[in-house]
C-alpha cells in the first residue's frame, strides 16, 4: 500500500561552496591558500570554519562576501550563482552581511546613524524603525545617540551585527567577531549570538579559530588544514570521533597512547597502558580493524573526560602540572612507561604536582589512529 504523502524534498542550501581554490603572491612565490574548498549550509544553519592562522578559513570569507575573486571556484548564495565561470556578483549586491573582527564602525556617526548605514534606499521612517527593530533586538534600546567609543567591546559588537542584519541579509558572514574580547566574554556572547540567529532563521558562516567559539555557536564546523576541510562535522562528532589524527590534535586537549588489537571471545579488545577494554561499537570495530598493522598496533586516543580519577585503581600515574579550571582540575599525568595524558578531575581532589593517583579509562566509545610504527611493519 502507497503512503498517498509525497516525501518532502530537503530544502536547497543556502550556501553553496564548490572547488573554491585561490593562489597569493607572497614573497615573489605563488602560494595556494585555498586548495578545492566545499560545503554548504542549510537555511537557518549556523557553520563555521575553524582553523589555526593561515589555513585559508578568512580568505574563504572574503571569496564569498565578494572582497577576492577566486582561481577557479563556484559560489551560490539562496540559489543564486554569484562566483562561478563567467560569474562575478560585486559585493553590495550579494544580500551578503559581513561583520569584521574590528566590527569596523564609524566613530564619528553615532550607534543609530552606524546601524542606518546600508539602508539607503529606505525612507525615512521605514529607515528609524528598522533601526529600532534591530537595536531591540541585540538589546541595545535606549542607545541610539551614543558613539562607538563610549560603548564596550562587547556593545560594540553587537552594534556591528545589527548593522550587518539590518538590509536583512539572506546570508550573514563573521570574521573572527569575538577576537578582541577577553575569554569569558567571547564564549557568553557566542551563546547570546546563537540564540539570536536560530530565533531569526539567519543563515550564518563563522570563521575563527577558536574552538570553543566555533562549539558554542554552530551547528556544523570544519575543520582547516592547508586550505582544504580535513572533516565537516556535529561538534559533538568533531571531539569524540575526529577523523583524523590532525583533526583529533586541533580539537580538544586529548593524548594518543600506543595500544594492540585483539580478537576476544565476543568482540575485539584493546590493550592500552590502562588495561584492556573490549571495543562494543561496531563502528569502531571497524575502524579499529581499518587502521591497525599486521601485528595489531594502533594508536589509541584519550580524551581528559575519559581519564577517571579513582583511588582503588591498580594504575597510577604521577601529576606533572595541574590547570584550576574552577569546578575541575586539568591534570598532565606520566605513566610508568613515561606516557603522557590529561585527566579532567572534581576540584575537591587538590593533588600536589609531583604526587602519584590512581586512574582508569572509562569511554562509551574507543577512537583509533594507526600507529606510526606501521609503516615499517
Amino acid at each position: 500500500m502507497h503512503s498517498q504523502y509525497a516525501p518532502v524534498a530537503p530544502p536547497d542550501p543556502a550556501l553553496t561552496v564548490d572547488d573554491l581554490s585561490v593562489v597569493f603572491a607572497r614573497a615573489g612565490r605563488p602560494q595556494r591558500v585555498l586548495d578545492g574548498l566545499g560545503f554548504a549550509l542549510a537555511p537557518g544553519e549556523i557553520g563555521c570554519l575553524l582553523g589555526a592562522s593561515g589555513c585559508g578559513k578568512s580568505t574563504a570569507l572574503r571569496v564569498i562576501a565578494g572582497f577576492v575573486r577566486p582561481e577557479r571556484g563556484f559560489v551560490q548564495i539562496g540559489g543564486r550563482t554569484v562566483v562561478g565561470p563567467g560569474a562575478w556578483v560585486p559585493p553590495e549586491t550579494r544580500a551578503a552581511g559581513v561583520v569584521f573582527q574590528d566590527y569596523a564602525l564609524f566613530p564619528h556617526l553615532d550607534i543609530a546613524a552606524n546601524v542606518a548605514f546600508g539602508l539607503r534606499g529606505w525612507s525615512g521612517s521605514e529607515r528609524e524603525a528598522r533601526v529600532d527593530e534591530m537595536l531591540h533586538l541585540v538589546g541595545l534600546e535606549g542607545m541610539r545617540r551614543r558613539f562607538p567609543h563610549e560603548l564596550s567591546g562587547g556593545q560594540q559588537q553587537r552594534v556591528a551585527l545589527a548593522r550587518a542584519l539590518a538590509p536583512a541579509p539572506s546570508l550573514l558572514l563573521l570574521d573572527e567577531p569575538f577576537s578582541s574580547l577577553d575569554p569569558e566574554l567571547r564564549e557568553r556572547l557566542a551563546l547570546e549570538l546563537r540564540e539570536l540567529l536560530k530565533a531569526a532563521a539567519i543563515t550564518t558562516l563563522l570563521v575563527t579559530h577558536d574552538q570553543h567559539e566555533a562549539f558554542a555557536m554552530a551547528d556544523s564546523v570544519g575543520v582547516m588544514i592547508d586550505g582544504r576541510i580535513a572533516q565537516w562535522d556535529t561538534p559533538y562528532r568533531l571531539y569524540h570521533r575526529p577523523a583524523s589524527r590532525e583533526v583529533a590534535d586541533f580539537v580538544g586537549h586529548g593524548a594518543f597512547l600506543p595500544g594492540r588489537i585483539r580478537q576476544g571471545q565476543s568482540e575485539p579488545q584493546i590493550e592500552i597502558e590502562l588495561g584492556t577494554l573490549p571495543i562494543l561499537a561496531r563502528s569502531d570495530q571497524a575502524i579499529a580493524s581499518a587502521v591497525a598493522a599486521p601485528s595489531g598496533a594502533v594508536t589509541v586516543l584519550l580524551r581528559p573526560d575519559d581519564v577517571i580519577h579513582d583511588d582503588a585503581s591498580p594504575i597510577q600515574a604521577q601529576v606533572i602540572r595541574k590547570a584550576f579550571r574552577g569546578a575541575q582540575f586539568l591534570y598532565t599525568l606520566r605513566l610508568p612507561s613515561g606516557a603522557t595524558l590529561l585527566a579532567l578531575v572534581p576540584s575537591h581532589h587538590d593533588h600536589p604536582v609531583g604526587e602519584t593517583i590512581g586512574i582508569r579509562f572509562d569511554a562509551d566509545h574507543i577512537v583509533t589512529f594507526a600507529s606510526p610504527d606501521t609503516l615499517h611493519e
